[in-house]
């Protein structure tokens, strides 16, 4: 038996599960990254794709993983939400997500767009890094709506909105409601060629 199988096979205990969860985030980050390149201008000119790629996030880390139950709103509540390009995109309160991050109790509203099914929750938020570390307009999170009501919130999955690298887009701001006052260091960051907050 060579030496590597002989120490597999004297291995104890089980895997370590963070290291699996960090593999399969950077396949996920390396996969948007190829889809990025196929797409040319969209949404990152062909021009600037080597400004951009790969992009830039903290390093995976399990602790802003967390559990959040969802407050489903008493009915849907509409929202007007300055965007970008100075437009007012119609959007809806459909409930909150409550959590716990850091051990500080916080929340987030959940939105989607205006007459469409709550299918999946659009989590647009801003955080004590927002401008500095991160966008200065804010970033996105996206979750599947379950059945149950508990939710994990998994911010190393937040992302840049797509003006960050273009402002061709429309990007909705962060409502005040969903503005953390505490420091979110995981999922994508501020790159040196970001383009500033447009709209703002």
């Amino acid at each position: 038996m060579s030496l590597v199988l002989a120490l597999a096979a004297c291995s104890s205990g089980p895997a370590d599960p963070n290291a699996d969860y960090a593999a399969t985030l950077q396949a996920e980050r390396a996969a948007k990254d190829a889809a990025f390149r196929r797409q040319v201008n969209q949404p990152i000119p062909a021009a600037r794709m080597d400004e951009f790629l790969p992009l830039k996030y903290f390093p995976p880390d399990p602790g802003y993983v967390v559990p959040a139950s969802f407050a489903p709103a008493a009915m849907r509540t509409p929202l007007q939400i300055p965007t970008s390009t100075g437009q007012i995109r119609a959007m809806e309160l459909v409930g909150t997500l409550e959590f716990t991050l850091k051990g500080q109790a916080l929340s987030l509203g959940a939105l989607v767009e205006a007459g469409t099914p709550p299918d999946r929750l659009f989590v647009p938020f801003m955080d004590l890094t927002s401008g500095a570390e991160t966008y200065a307009a804010g970033r996105y999170l996206e979750i599947a709506r379950t059945v149950t009501g508990i939710y994990t919130i998994d911010f190393n999955r937040a992302f840049q909105p797509y003006c960050a690298y273009n402002h061709d887009y429309d990007c909705p701001f962060p409502p005040a409601s969903n503005r953390l006052a505490v420091p979110v260091r995981a999922g994508e960051k501020l790159a040196h060629s970001t383009l500033p907050a447009a709209g703002r």
